[in-house]
């Protein structure tokens, strides 16, 4: 089993949440929140703002946690072929500087604000769902009851 600790930043503004258009080496590109890896000894609040600068070249300053989510890919969907953990550090972020472009050698192809009623529409991660739940729900516990995986939506 591998195991993948990650922070996400969510931006919303005006109905509308910044997405990022993940394209992968291999396989379909899929819409997703700015956010990835937390590097060995990086504290999460630190690395969801790295990353957003990283993918979108953007600087963004963290508004508030809005909560946590594990959830386990089975052998069968994970990129590995082995059952994957990711725990995912959600954060409620706000623009403060930069111009939208692309992830330079990254996968990060293009960052769009998207109006938040078009995302079923969408392939997309199921990190978006759970963003948007956390974003439109706060729970007091910080956790959000599981999204379905179904459609468009792909881990």
């Amino acid at each position: 089993m591998s195991l993948r600790l990650a922070a996400y930043a969510v931006c919303i503004e005006g109905g509308r949440v910044l997405l990022a258009r993940h394209v992968p080496l291999v396989g379909q590109s899929s819409w997703t929140l700015p956010g990835g890896r937390v590097e060995h000894a990086e504290d999460p609040f630190d690395a969801v703002t790295r990353e957003f600068a990283e993918e979108t070249g953007c600087e963004a300053v963290v508004e508030r946690l809005l909560g946590v989510d594990s959830r386990m890919i089975p052998a069968v969907e994970a990129r590995a072929g082995a059952e994957h953990q990711n725990v995912g550090v959600f954060y409620r972020v706000r623009i403060t500087g930069g111009r939208l472009r692309p992830e330079p050698n990254g996968e990060t192809a293009e960052s769009v604000w998207t109006p938040i009623l078009d995302i079923t529409h969408l392939r997309r991660s199921s990190l978006v769902d759970v963003g948007l739940a956390l974003a439109k729900s706060s729970p007091a516990t910080g956790h959000v009851a599981p999204v379905p995986v179904g459609g468009l939506i792909q881990h």
